[in-house]
């Protein structure tokens, strides 16, 4: 199972967009990456980010309603190691599977499960019902057999259903990504009415040149624009030079990344509260009480800012309430925070023996 897991781990793939998070999976022959349309609706762009591929925006494809499926144009710098799809695999109940994703925006999380029901219909759509716990983030990744195969694409879960998941079988996508290449390459759609594939060339004004439904391509969504404090966030980040759109992990929430430093940015409306995280290092495994005196030496000095341990992160944290926010003032604050970030790993690292994040 480790060796499965291991083949996995690059070719499954972050997607974030400004309403949501979750997972995507390469295939070779295809050259598409594939996730959910729930993950990508009201997107004409996402951003992805994988374990060889560094975090950009692509353009979104295809997607499809009636089957929950989406694919996203690869990159040409992609370097990800081909998986086989199991299309005419046979899969029984009582069966090991591996669910392999990304949930709440963790790097890389396996969990295995049994098959339960091959034939769970939800309208006209047969879905494999597994125990492989699926989380929020999940959406969109690989169901996985022990031969490596690609059998399903995590689709849902049953809320408080005791890790009840479901996958669409490898079948349906096997044949719809036929469907769209057939297509040569255009941006295209599935109609939600007649169930055809369409593509832009094919629309008869806005309209299925099938059964006359309103159709809205990939490029025709309707960009994503900020508002309120959200858009004055946006606003500071784009004035310290900040690509926006790569920053956004999903509502109201960034990732910025500052030197070796990774910092978390986050409104929450309800409590008016704003914070930024900066995720700086690892706590050593010997020797720690330096290490800890001299962070309870720098929040007595810092203004704004205070340092705590979460599990073994090391984290510098900024808090401000909305009523107190403008750009004047966020731009010095988290200006501040952000070069602060930068110097305090180094200092942590090569002073106190803190272990860099991603080597432990």
């Amino acid at each position: 199972m480790n060796e499965v897991i291991d083949r996995f781990r690059s070719v499954v793939i972050q997607i974030a967009t400004p309403y949501s998070t979750g997972t995507g999976f390469y295939l070779k022959a295809p050259n598409l990456i594939i996730t959910n349309e729930h993950v990508i609706r009201g997107n004409q762009e996402v951003v992805i980010h994988g374990f060889n591929l560094p975090k950009q925006l692509v353009r979104v494809l295809y997607f499809d309603q009636k089957l929950d499926l989406a694919f996203l144009e690869v990159p040409d710098t992609c370097d990800i190691p081909d998986v086989p799809l199991a299309e005419n695999g046979v899969i029984a109940q009582g069966d090991a599977v591996i669910a392999v994703g990304h949930p709440f925006g963790l790097k890389f999380s396996a969990t295995q499960g049994i098959i339960s029901n091959t034939m769970h219909k939800m309208g006209d759509v047969n879905y494999l019902q597994h125990d492989a716990a699926l989380n929020p983030g999940n959406s969109g990744g690989p169901l996985v057999n022990m031969a490596g195969e690609v059998v399903g694409v995590n689709t849902f879960v049953v809320r408080d259903g005791d890790n009840i998941g479901f996958s669409l079988p490898a079948h349906y996508l096997a044949e719809t990504i036929r469907e769209y290449k057939d297509k040569r390459g255009e941006l295209a759609v599935r109609c939600y009415s007649c169930g055809n594939v369409v593509a832009e060339s094919q629309l008869a004004g806005e309209y299925c040149p099938f059964c006359g439904t309103n159709l809205e391509m990939p490029n025709k969504v309707e960009p994503y624009e900020p508002v309120g404090l959200t858009l004055t966030i946006e606003d500071m980040l784009k004035q310290l030079g900040y690509d926006v759109g790569l920053s956004r992990r999903g509502p109201d929430a960034w990732e910025i990344q500052r030197g070796s430093a990774k910092i978390q940015i986050a409104y929450h409306e309800e409590s008016g509260l704003i914070t930024g995280d900066a995720f700086l290092c690892l706590l050593p495994k010997d020797n720690i009480q330096p290490l800890y005196e001299f962070l309870l030496r720098q929040n007595y000095d810092l203004a704004g800012l205070t340092f705590s341990v979460r599990g073994q992160d090391v984290i510098l944290s900024l808090l401000i309430f909305d009523r107190y926010f403008n750009v004047e003032t966020g731009l010095k604050l988290f200006e501040g925070l952000f070069q602060k970030a930068d110097d305090y790993d180094n200092i942590l690292v090569e002073t106190y023996g803190a272990i860099w994040r991603g080597e432990e």
